[in-house]
């Protein structure tokens, strides 16, 4: 097939790539010569002031009449490169780039690398008649390289080029090496490139270019008497082309040329209109999106040899003399699945029918009119047992005949072929069958043929089974009737295997699209139910598709025996939400059907759990491989004619859950052309760039419960959005699975919304020290831009080492990560050994050294360290360019050498460091050396030196000078002891303007007195009458000391705006007193915090009466906590006189929250509140858990909301719940324990609570004789207690919903939300259990056992004695049942009607 050069392709080429990123134009002739403008567009319009005109000469540009070259990419020294490559390769360029250059030169240098490889891979054309390979060295002064090439369709790339600098001019160098890479993988080409020395980056890079055009101009050259010669054997399933050999180019062996698949223009207009039906989509779905490929068509319309036989031709001699078959075919595994009217045309007969020759050209004309391929066949129906056949194909079936004579009747068209069959040895093929026997075929040309549909396959594909020839299999499927067989054909020569493959294969596509199967509705029914029972449906995401999953049998040698021992089996993969799925075939409901295909037990794979899918380059195989952690690969190896479809799904599938993610974390196997047919993915509407979706992925991925995952987004924090990771929503477990963690770190990866991530007292202990031995995920050790990380036995790294690498690699805009307390690790003390450490630091540190990631503020408290992690964070401490902004290490057993070794290391950080934390540490520190190591930190902001340990002196812990040299906001300095000069060091910081922006200062266990705290109130009060705007903390201090200071700077107002004094003790109530006396009168502090306050008794009547004034008379606060503290050996709280202080409520204007928690309240404190509730119209929350309250209590403060608009939030109290019902337990425990007796008859006038627990605590008679003699009481069961409980529980739902009712009426009242009908109706007031009995009594007049035997033994007595008592007394029991129901108190009422109703049985009897 030799064709003149003037027939080759022009190589030209014009690529225009658009991403989000970058807008990039190329236009590219490889032989040089003229080349046109770049045209303009959207993005390139005809004047821009940004781009030159593309006359104008630039930095990279030349004009001759053997080259057009000009080139403005944006960055410099990378035009210098691209003119130096074109110009030496002899090519012709123009490119013109718009990139995200404000952010760096990754995006603009790596798109135009693969504009210009595709742009390349296009000029190429078929690569027929090329010398194929190139290789060249260039030098360039002190520096040489050398470049080899191969134009071979497999991309590679190695590249070693030795740069020292990060970046020449403005292009980084490890962008060269990544360019280089693209443009090979888009060229399709492999290219090796080194650079053996040189002194000077620029050398270095520009000979190792000029020597890759050198060896380019040589690999593309033209060899002249190679015109149309492939370089390479290459078939690639997804491309509109597929590059043929030369024997395949050569007429067919059989006398027919096979179904090309490459497109072609004269293929029917109306055929090329179709669309293969690739998948199911769900009829729910209003419209159905095509499908994501249109090339299958345009690879199987060939212009002629579909539609039309071609002549015979004679087998060449060489051939001829072969002594072996040229091919073995495989004959049908089973004809049980053929239709009822092809059945009826396999059986036996004695004497077949004859048929006219037009009941024969009917059969043929059903059976395909254009003979496509033929050959001889050989089949095996037993052990021994043999018949020959014959295999033809048609351009709609494939049909088989028990002789070439039977197929000749059918077929006249294969008549020349059979003229010289004689002298040809025809294909022959050994078949197996999974049955014992195959049906006999028949003598008659009608009868003796099986007929497959073509639009029935399922998958042609190759078996590699290790047998010593080339087996195909043709898995075929009865859509209606799920009947599934195959059929095997066994050839020698590989050029015949790929004939028939490609044959077959063009076919069937062709029959597809012209006579497409939908799925059946049955089956997709069954399909769909089959995913609801796995949570897996929805509409808008489920693919249904027809594959065989593969046998597979690796390695060895097998014989002809070895196939009926082999089994595929077809199914249907469908693709769901959140997982991929093999479904077996629905089981057929006729009797005595059966096929070859062995049952198959469905199984699902997470998507999330992809690790690789390979795509084969001939016939329709494919496999997915899926990999838990910790745990070993599960492969699929399948096979389907929707092979390009399944692939672009799942490609979709895994973006859709992981919108965000630049690299997917698998090996996407298959031709590069299926890159330009990916599907979009919508990622818009979701909050947090979908990360809900994200990690629901990996929880259904990894089979947890996402539900038991809590976190929350705080938008108030300081590098805000901040993450953070919560405590297991199942309230028995207090720690993450290992599934867990890994599913939420893997899915914050590539999340550009949070800015901080924490873990904070979140357990990991489960992943430290953990290995996966089963392997490793890539994007562990990798950075954003896919450049390997090449850290020392990384590959060695425990799974957390890999997960944290992960997470701080793959996000831009993560600074801060915060792991406080989530490790309980403590190092060993053996010397022997060296602790490997918490590896946390072992996975950032060495990260922040190299600059690989943006974190630079990483939060280690409670997280003891060892000397390994100390080398870690000074290895990268030391590195200037690291940019540390935090080092928080508090509580982490430092002891005196590594703490001077850290701060010694962050000294390099002197002019990025802004928070320091080395609090509750093991070191002793001298003051004058903790002295020269902060005097350096000139940026710090925050400080927390709580707990440090320093050598006595009378030198103040920080000197005036150093802090008056910051501006700090947070002074942590609680649980050091503070001398004199101390706190006048912090009262001359704190007189001074550099103070203005101190919003928190902590000096509790300080061991400081009245006086001294004075002093600090009177230094910070700067301006009279302006409140200074600080949180001082001062809890724990020995206040009682000198406490007329205090109480005089209070009562002067030289407070800040929030003051912290818990856990006050007085030996003297007096001096509490005075305190709350002076708050009445204080006009600055709007947060109080006195809460566990101790006093030598409950508060008396005099200090309760001074609480109920400053309540009154206040006008500044605005959130108080007074609350109690109930230890096992301590109590504090205010006591009974509480109750009258919290009157003064009523009267305050300005309270907004207020606390009371541990304080016993009671029914009496519950009752007072409630009184509040009614008056006051300021209070927002209230905070009054631990008090002891009862349902009754409970409800009495629901109650009081019905009016009160102003109230936002009220706790449903929990744990007073459980208190209450332990207490009913308890109770009942007392009651069921007792046995008390009853010797006289119901009072009339007793209450009905008194009756109905008379009526149900004891025997029920109302004879004469029971009257007279005692009856013991029964004691209460444990259904009866069982069943009060419920009750009250039930009463405590009932109220927590009308709490939450009236808080959701409030909160659209109080921010303008017009109210619903609901809102404004609350239900009438309900009656509330003050006790056992009333809780018993209740849950009694339902049916438990002692209710159901009392009530009927009194039954049947009562009917004895019926006469007895007459119809009188039974009138004055009903009187006094409805005196009774006048008595009913506010429980009683709410009563249900059949309660009423029993209760009034009860009292009757």
């Amino acid at each position: 097939m030799a064709m003149s050069t003037q027939l080759l392709p022009a190589r030209k080429a014009l690529i225009n790539r658009d991403t989000n990123e970058t807008k990039i134009q190329v236009s590219l002739s490889i032989d040089g010569g003229p080349l046109e403008r770049l045209p303009s567009s959207a993005h390139f319009p005809e004047k821009n002031d940004k781009i030159p005109e593309q006359t104008e000469q630039t930095h990279a540009s030349q004009s001759s009449p053997s080259q057009q070259i000009w080139i403005w990419t944006g960055i410099g020294f990378l035009d210098h490169m691209l003119h130096a490559l074109a110009k030496h390769a002899g090519w012709s360029l123009r490119v013109r780039s718009k990139g995200d250059l404000y952010i760096d030169d990754h995006h603009t240098t790596e798109d135009t690398f693969l504009a210009l490889g595709t742009a390349f891979n296009k000029c190429l054309g078929d690569r027929t008649g090329l010398a194929r390979f190139g290789d060249a060295k260039a030098p360039l002064d002190e520096a040489l390289s050398s470049v080899t090439i191969d134009l071979s369709n497999r991309p590679f790339f190695v590249g070693n080029f030795g740069f020292k600098d990060e970046k020449i001019g403005d292009l980084s160098t490890q962008m060269i090496h990544h360019g280089l890479q693209s443009w090979s993988q888009a060229a399709s080409v492999t290219l090796h490139v080194n650079c053996e020395y040189g002194d000077n980056d620029h050398h270095r890079a520009e000979s190792a270019f000029k020597a890759m055009a050198v060896a380019i101009k040589k690999a593309i050259e033209r060899v002249k008497g190679r015109e149309g010669e492939v370089l390479v054997l290459y078939f690639d399933m997804s491309e509109r082309r597929r590059r043929k050999s030369l024997s395949i180019f050569r007429p067919s062996l059989t006398g027919h040329m096979p179904i090309h698949e490459e497109g072609s223009d004269n293929a029917p207009a109306a055929l090329k209109k179709k669309r293969r039906p690739a998948s199911f989509f769900t009829p729910t779905t209003p419209t159905s999106p095509s499908s994501p490929s249109n090339s299958e068509f345009e690879r199987v319309c060939s212009s002629s040899s579909l539609d039309k036989p071609t002549t015979v031709q004679h087998r060449p001699r060489t051939l001829q003399k072969s002594g072996r078959p040229s091919s073995i075919f495989g004959s049908l595994r089973s004809l049980h699945s053929l239709p009822d009217e092809e059945e009826g045309l396999a059986r036996t007969t004695s004497k077949p029918p004859s048929i006219g020759e037009e009941g024969v050209a009917d059969v043929a004309d059903a059976l395909g009119r254009i003979v496509l391929h033929h050959g001889e066949v050989q089949t095996t129906g037993g052990m021994f047992r043999k018949k020959s056949q014959y295999l033809v194909l048609t351009d709609t079936h494939l049909v088989r005949f028990r002789s070439q004579g039977r197929a000749l009747e059918m077929f006249p068209s294969i008549l020349d072929t059979v003229g010289r069959s004689n002298t040809l040895r025809h294909h022959r093929m050994s078949s197996y069958s999974s049955h014992s026997s195959l049906h006999e075929l028949h003598s008659s040309s009608v009868d003796s043929h099986v007929g497959i549909a073509l639009n029935d396959l399922v998958a042609v594909y190759k078996l590699d089974d290790g047998r010593p020839y080339f087996t195909i299999e043709v898995a075929y499927l009865k859509e209606e009737s799920n009947h599934a067989s195959a059929l095997v054909l066994q050839l020698d020569d590989p050029r015949e295997s790929d004939l028939w493959l490609t044959s077959i294969r063009g076919a069937a596509t062709k029959a597809r699209l012209t006579d497409p199967i939908p799925f059946s509705q049955r089956n997709v029914d069954y399909v769909a139910r089959t995913l609801e029972q796995e949570r897996d449906y929805d509409p808008d995401h489920f693919r249904m598709f027809r594959v065989v999953k593969r046998s597979w049998k690796s390695g060895g040698r097998s014989s002809s025996d070895d196939l009926g021992k082999l089994s595929s089996n077809i199914c249907y993969l469908v693709i769901g939400m959140h997982k991929i799925h093999l479904v077996p075939l629905p089981k057929s409901t006729k009797l005595g059907s059966s096929t070859s295909i062995s049952d198959l037990h469905g199984s699902s794979h997470g998507i999330t759990t992809l690790s690789s899918l390979t795509v084969q380059n001939f016939g329709d195989a494919f496999q997915l491989s899926f990999r838990l952690p910790l745990r070993q690969p599960s492969n699929l190896h399948l096979a389907s004619s929707s092979v390009t479809d399944i692939a672009l799904w799942v490609r979709h599938a895994t973006e859709h859950l992981r919108p965000q993610w630049i690299e997917q974390p698998f090996t996407w196997n298959v031709p590069m052309s299926l890159e330009d047919e990916l599907l979009p993915v919508n990622s818009e509407g979701e909050d947090h760039q979908c990360f809900d979706r994200t990690l629901t992925a990996y929880c259904a991925g990894y089979d947890v419960d996402p539900s038991n995952i809590r976190y929350t987004v705080n938008y108030l924090c300081e590098d805000a959005p901040g993450f953070e990771l919560l405590s297991p929503a199942h309230p028995r477990r207090s720690k993450y699975t290992v599934m867990e963690l890994l599913a939420v770190i893997r899915a914050l990866r590539y999340n550009e919304t949070f800015h901080s991530i924490s873990f904070r007292h979140v357990n990991m202990d489960a992943l430290h020290g953990l290995y996966d031995k089963y392997g490793t995920e890539h994007v562990a050790f990798t950075t954003r831009s896919g450049m390997p990380l090449k850290l020392p036995d990384q590959e060695k790294a425990c799974l957390l080492v890999q997960e944290l690498q992960a997470l701080a690699l793959k996000s831009k805009r993560l600074r801060r990560l915060d792991f406080s307390y989530c490790l309980t690790r403590i190092p060993a003390e053996d010397d022997d050994s060296r602790d490997s450490g918490c590896t946390i630091c072992e996975a950032l540190f060495p990260l922040c050294a190299k600059q690989l990631t943006n974190v630079d503020w990483v939060v280690l408290n409670g997280v003891w360290l060892a000397d390994a992690d100390i080398d870690y964070i000074y290895a990268a401490a030391i590195e200037k360019s690291c940019h540390f902004r935090a080092l928080d290490i508090g509580h982490c057993g430092l002891k005196d050498r590594s703490m001077h070794i850290i701060l010694h290391g962050m000294l390099c950080q002197e002019d990025t460091l802004e928070s320091i934390d080395i609090s509750d540490n093991f070191a002793r520190l001298n003051p004058t050396d903790l002295q020269g190591y902060i005097d350096r930190f000139r940026y710090i902001r925050k400080i927390n030196f709580s707990r440090v340990n320093r050598t006595s002196g009378p030198e103040p812990f920080i000197a005036p000078r150093t802090l008056l040299a910051w501006r700090l906001e947070e002074l942590q300095l609680s649980g050091t002891t503070m001398n004199e000069q101390t706190v006048d060091a912090i009262a001359m910081y704190l007189a001074s303007p550099q103070s203005e922006t101190l919003r928190e200062l902590h000096l509790n266990q300080c061991q400081l007195t009245s006086r001294d705290v004075a002093v600090l109130l009177s230094a910070m009060n700067r301006i009279p009458g302006k409140p200074r705007d600080l949180h001082l903390h001062i809890n724990e201090n020995r206040l009682e000391q000198h406490h007329e200071c205090l109480v005089e700077a209070v009562e002067q107002s030289l407070t800040p705006t929030q003051m912290t004094m818990r856990m006050l003790e007085y030996s003297d109530e007096r001096c509490f007193r005075a305190l709350v006396e002076a708050l009445a009168k204080n006009t600055t502090t709007r947060y109080l915090d006195i809460s566990k306050v101790s006093l030598p008794y409950d508060a008396g009547e005099d200090t309760c009466e001074i609480f109920q004034r400053t309540f009154a008379k206040n006008k500044t606060l605005e959130e108080l906590d007074i609350s109690g503290e109930q230890a096992h050996l301590e109590v504090a709280r205010f006591g009974i006189g509480l109750n009258h202080a919290l009157t003064g409520l009523k009267q305050n204007s300005t309270l907004k929250v207020l606390r009371i928690e541990h304080q016993k309240l009671g029914l009496q404190g519950a009752s007072t509140l409630a009184t509040v509730l009614e008056k006051n119209t300021t209070l927002q929350e209230i905070y009054c858990e631990h008090n002891e309250i009862n349902l009754q209590a409970f409800t009495v403060l629901i109650n009081s909301l019905k009016h009160n608009t102003s109230l936002l939030y009220l706790p449903t109290m929990d744990n007073d719940r459980v208190w209450s019902l332990k207490k009913v337990e308890r109770e009942a425990d007392t009651l069921r324990d007792s046995t008390p007796t009853a010797s006289s008859p119901l009072p009339h006038k007793a209450s009905v609570r008194r009756t109905l627990g008379a009526a149900i605590g004891s025997t029920r008679s109302v004879s004469s004789r029971n009257l007279e003699k005692p009856t013991p009481i029964s004691r209460y069961t444990e259904q009866d207690v069982q069943a009060a409980v419920r009750s009250l529980a039930e009463r405590w739902d009932y109220e927590v919903a009308r709490l939450q009712g009236l808080m959701a009426r409030n909160y659209k009242i109080v921010n303008g939300i017009p109210l619903d009908l609901m809102d404004s109706k609350d239900e009438d007031r309900p009656g509330t259990a003050a006790s056992i009995s009333t809780a018993l009594h209740r849950a009694m007049l339902d049916r438990t056992p002692t209710v159901e035997r009392e009530v009927r033994l009194g039954m049947e007595e009562a009917m004895d004695e019926e006469d007895g008592v007459g119809g009188a007394g039974g009138s004055d029991h009903e009187g006094d049942f409805t005196e009774k129901l006048i008595d009913l108190d506010e429980e009683e009422k709410d009563e249900s009607a059949g309660a009423l109703m029993m209760a009034k049985e009860l009292v009757v009897l």
